[in-house]
Parts: C-alpha cells; structure tokens; sequence
C-alpha cells in the first residue's frame, strides 16, 4: 500500500515548459504531466518531448510524478507509452480504464513500471475491484467530468450522482491497498465549494483531490492533512493505550471514549502520514 502523502494531485500541461519547471516549486505532493486533455492533437507529439526534456532534468522530488499518455487505442497512445517508460517519473496513468486487458497491454510497452488508472466510464467503475487487483496497479484517479457526462447527471454541490461510483472505487482500492484521489473542482476559484468538496471526499477515505490551479494546492492540502488536534490525540491514544497494555488491560479510555488496537493503528498512521509531509516540506 501507498504510504506517501496524496493530499494534493495538480494536473501539468506536458505541452507548457514553463508550467513544468513552475511545478518543481509548489507544495504539491504530486503531480500528474498531462499528455491527454490538456494538449492539443497537433501539439501532442511535441509535448512527448517536451515532458521527456523536462523529467531528464530533474527537480520534482519528494513529489510523487505521474504521466497521463493517450488511450493506447488513439494515434498517440502507443507512442505515449514508449516514452513515458523511459521517461524519470515514478508512474504511468492511462485514462479511461475500463478492464485489466487494457493495462496488460500498457504493461506489454512499459514493462514493469508501476501503473495508475483513471477510473472515469461506467463499465470502468463496474470493474474497479479486478482493476485494482492488476498486480502493477497502484492507485486510482477519479476522472468525475467524464464520469458525469458518461451517466447523463448534473453535477451538483452534493455530488450526489456520483456518490456510488466514488464509493465502489474506493472500497475496491482499499480492498487490495492501493492509492484513491478524488476528482477535480472545476470552478478553482471557488475556495469554499472546494473547500466544502475536499471535506466531502476527505470524509468518504480519499487519499486526496486532484487539482487543475496552483491556487486549490493550499486547501485541499489543508483539508487531507492531518490537523494538530488531530495529531495530540492520536498521541494520546497510543500513550494511553500503552499503559493500559503494560497494565494487562487490552483498552484504554481518551477522552470519555474507548481506544482499541484498532484506534491505535490508525493513530500511527496519522502521526506516520505527517512525517511524510513534514518530509515533503523540507524537500
């Protein structure tokens, strides 16, 4: 399982020099070089090796790299994948996942590179669990644009058309322990219905959201990570339910409330998961 920060995924134009090596400066804890939606057809083959340019150079660690090639059943996609593979990022993300065939064949270019999917069709979302079974699989990104478009739904403040797929994903990455992003907030000027949607998908269990501005960085880093309150109590936990050990007692009782090994676990988690940031920020 994936135990590296998540809290905040910004998608990367591979097509934008200067976006690129503006990425190697913000406090993100990961990013996703877009070869797909965000380049132009014409552009496309020219932003294979921009992006190629730019990873041989460097700069983005600790921040976890993906690159987003085309689907292998376009003109590009093929030609993505030679190159993402030998490209310096850390993972490969191939949109529209609706099967592991379609990973077997990325993996018959790739290799052994650790592959991510974007989980975005219906069919795709059906088939999440054997998806996240596929044993180069890594993580899930959540692609709720086309998801919407894909189920003929609003898209609402609730996100209530989308809380079944968002769910059957997510329960399928925990099953077999990879990563789980949320989708991206479409209006990134909008603070407080990102911030409202973060909480949304914080609360669900996603590792993080994925972002299209700098600007949302700061918020939905705030929102997955841990608070300091957060933090005191998770010590306190562990403090507690040590002495309660040591005392042959199998639980012990924080704040008027029942701390099993179960608590525990998850406390060492929190208190794990902000070092990695905490890493992250010293760079």
């Amino acid at each position: 399982m994936m135990t590296r920060p998540l809290r905040s995924v910004l998608y990367i134009p591979g097509s934008k020099p200067r976006a690129i090596d503006k990425a190697r400066g913000l406090a993100v804890d990961a990013i996703i070089f877009d070869l797909e939606d965000a380049v132009s057809p014409e552009e496309k083959a020219a932003a294979r090796a921009t992006l190629a340019e730019e990873l041989d150079k460097g700069g983005f660690a600790p921040r976890f790299t993906l690159v987003r090639i085309n689907g292998l059943e376009t003109e590009w996609g093929k030609d993505d994948a030679k190159a993402a593979a030998e490209m310096k990022a850390d993972a490969v993300l191939l949109p529209k996942v609706e099967n592991t065939a379609q990973l077997d064949s990325l993996a018959g270019i790739t290799g052994d590179v650790r592959l991510w999917a974007m989980m975005e069709t219906p069919r795709g979302i059906l088939a999440a669990p054997e998806i996240a079974a596929h044993p180069l699989m890594d993580g899930f990104i959540m692609g709720t644009n086309d998801l919407v478009k894909e189920l003929g739904a609003r898209a609402t403040a609730d996100r209530v058309s989308m809380l079944p797929a968002l769910g059957q994903c997510l329960l399928a990455a925990r099953a077999h322990g990879i990563a789980a992003v949320d989708g991206v907030y479409n209006a990134f000027k909008d603070e407080e219905g990102l911030a409202a949607e973060c909480r949304q998908g914080r609360d669900m269990g996603f590792d993080g959201k994925t972002l299209i501005h700098p600007a949302q960085v700061e918020i939905a880093n705030r929102a997955f990570g841990p608070s300091e309150g957060d933090l005191d109590l998770a010590r306190r936990q562990i403090e507690a339910y040590e002495v309660a050990k040591a005392e042959g007692q199998g639980v012990a009782v924080v704040d008027g409330k029942i701390v099993e090994n179960l608590h525990v676990d998850t406390a060492r988690k929190l208190l794990a998961q902000a070092e990695a940031i905490d890493a992250i920020a010293k760079g």
